[in-house]
């Protein structure tokens, strides 16, 4: 039996629905949080955080800034809109590679949406050369 053109086939449709159920599993794709992140307590040399930039720390999912000399900041790396891991950090903004929103490194706002609620703010304690996020 031929299926006229303008209905889809059996296989067709079991192929979108497969196509369809591993896009909503894999949620933002290659930036998106692993399950396995420590958010736990830890400690790095402030040497290792650039004046007016930062480091993400995406096994901790958390993100360091020094906007300004010995001024530290630390946030959740987990973008507010869906949750993606944040991946770059340029000009003073962290990037979500997922769907563009931006947060500020001096304090985690939003700069560019679609995030429209600022990055989640973790403790930064100075010790001596080293610092603690918790």
């Amino acid at each position: 039996m031929s299926v006229p053109a303008s209905e889809p086939t059996r296989r067709a449709v079991l192929g979108g629905t497969a196509t369809l159920t591993v896009a909503a599993v894999a949620g933002c794709g290659p930036g998106q949080a692993a399950d396995k992140t420590d958010n736990g307590p830890f400690t790095i040399a402030a040497a290792d955080i650039p004046v007016g930039g930062g480091k993400i720390f995406a096994d901790r999912a958390t993100v360091v800034t020094q906007p300004n000399p010995g001024e530290f900041h630390a946030f959740s790396a987990k973008c507010t809109h869906r949750g993606c891991l944040v991946r770059d950090i340029t000009k003073g903004k962290i990037l979500c590679p997922c769907h563009g929103s931006a947060f500020a490194v001096a304090d985690g706002s939003v700069v560019l949406g679609p995030a429209e609620q600022p990055l989640a703010a973790r403790t930064v304690t100075v010790a001596g050369a080293e610092l603690q996020i918790s």
